[in-house]
């Protein structure tokens, strides 16, 4: 009678070891397969425009602020390093989008060498950022 009774208290325990499995399994799934977006790290005001179309593969966010400086992965950097720091990021995501936020009050100049140096790496037209309504 007492090997009966034993047998059926082992029989009633639930083993959550392949439920734990499973989860773990997804977690790895969604974290290799999650594309991250490289924020610029600079607050801009961009510009109102017409006919603004929305980006969803936009993966590397390069902004100008109104002081006129560029920020990529959130730190300053040098006009004539814009073409390596792309490649690099394109490089870890080739199908992402590259968009440019210019603020309102940033020069057209350093606009047109952010987008001089995005040609030379390969974008043929980048995308500038506009204000959603």
């Amino acid at each position: 009678m007492r090997r009966l009774r034993s047998k059926q208290e082992d029989d009633a325990k639930i083993d959550i070891t392949p439920m734990l499995d499973v989860v773990f399994i997804m977690l790895i799934f969604f974290i290799v397969t999650a594309t991250f977006i490289k924020e610029s790290g600079a607050k801009v005001t961009k510009p109102d425009a017409e006919n603004a179309v929305s980006h969803p593969k936009a993966t590397v966010l390069l902004a100008i602020d109104d002081k006129n400086e560029i920020w990529l992965d959130r730190r300053v950097i040098d006009p004539r390093a814009i073409k390596a720091n792309i490649n690099r990021l394109r490089a870890d995501n080739p199908d992402g989008e590259v968009i440019v936020q210019a603020d309102i009050e940033s020069n057209a100049e350093t606009v047109l060498k952010v987008v001089d140096a995005l040609k030379s790496a390969g974008i043929d037209v980048p995308t500038v950022a506009t204000k959603s309504e």
